[in-house]
């Protein structure tokens, strides 16, 4: 019975694991760019198109 407790032990530590490596590694840095390009972008709310 500990066999199955160690087994779910480290299934779950094993996803938490890596949905950590998958946010730090893709998406708070794309989270950051979104965030940079939207500053940088100039705002065109009163301009209308022709």
């Amino acid at each position: 019975m500990s066999g199955i407790g160690l087994a779910i032990f480290l299934l779950l530590g094993g996803m938490a694991f890596w949905l950590l490596f998958f946010l730090l590694g893709f998406a708070v840095p794309f989270w950051i760019s979104l965030g940079i390009f939207d500053k940088i972008r100039p705002k065109r709310i009163f301009e209308e198109e022709k």
